[in-house]
């Protein structure tokens, strides 16, 4: 019975692969797949709603650290610090650095408010995982 189970979940599993189904799970997770993240679309009216108020022109944010966060151009420019975007590497860009809150209390983002939601910064950490681009 057991060797039958066994030889089920094989043939199950190649006929999957074979229509590019995979199990979920990390490797699934951390691949490729998965629908285009739109900077216009999905990201930028994330940053909109919560970090333009600081991050734009004139605003508190952008006078301390120079990051404009109101245009894909502004938001690859970065900050007078540097860059805040690695494309293709969400664990290395420093947006993700402060929205997930792994900086120190008084850098994380947004300043002094409720931590994004998880999807709205997995949103983002998709489009940098996807390459940040201008789309």
């Amino acid at each position: 019975m057991r060797k039958r189970y066994v030889a089920a979940l094989a043939v199950a599993i190649a006929a999957g692969s074979l229509y590019g189904l995979t199990p979920p799970g990390p490797a699934h997770a951390a691949g490729p797949q998965g629908a285009p993240v739109s900077f216009k679309g999905d990201v930028l009216p994330i940053l909109q709603v919560h970090c333009a108020a600081c991050h734009t022109q004139g605003g508190e944010g952008t006078n301390a650290s120079g990051l404009d966060l109101t245009s894909y151009q502004n938001v690859m420019k970065g900050t007078k610090y540097g860059p805040m975007i690695v494309p293709g590497e969400p664990g290395n860009s420093n947006l993700m650095w402060l929205l997930d809150w792994k900086a120190s209390p008084q850098l994380r983002m947004p300043h002094n408010k409720q931590q994004l939601p998880v999807g709205e910064r997995d949103t983002i950490r998709a489009w940098i995982r996807q390459g940040a681009k201008d789309n």
